[in-house]
């Protein structure tokens, strides 16, 4: 047990939140989404898990993860499948702990053009969500010489 770090970021989460860089993408998946496949061709290779509903786990992992504030993109969210515009709870959830650190708003990505960015990202977390469409993307933005 670490002071100060959320309990739920496992050591192997931990550690690929430490060794990516600015602009590397974070995949939080939920537990329908293709996390084993999709994790072998990101840059980790391999899919994490914590068994958690998607809002704690962005909630924990923005606890030590900083979004990046220089591209438009930095947190999107999967589109409902022939409804872009629909937000589901779970979309408004992880939006509230996004928002929490003063992040922008999620940008909508179509299901396909996800999973793409999906298997460009470093790193692809599995939650314990059972809700549909309850994956995101988060892009690590930096700390600054005087943070953290």
């Amino acid at each position: 047990m670490l002071k100060g770090i959320d309990p739920i970021l496992n050591a192997g989460v931990l550690y690929a939140l430490r060794a990516m860089g600015h602009g590397d993408d974070l995949i939080i998946a939920d537990t329908n989404f293709p996390s084993d496949s999709v994790a072998r061709e990101t840059v980790l290779g391999e899919v994490l898990r914590i068994d958690r509903p998607a809002a704690a786990v962005v909630r924990a992992v923005l606890s030590v993860y900083p979004i990046d504030t220089f591209v438009d993109d930095a947190a999107a969210r999967m589109e409902v499948v022939g409804e872009p515009d629909t937000i589901l709870p779970v979309m408004e959830e992880v939006q509230a702990e996004v928002s929490a650190v003063e992040g922008p708003t999620l940008l909508g990505i179509e299901r396909y053009a996800f999973y793409e960015r999906a298997k460009q990202a470093y790193a692809v977390i599995q939650t314990g969500e059972r809700r549909f469409y309850g994956c995101f993307a988060l892009r690590k933005g930096v700390v600054g010489p005087d943070e953290g």
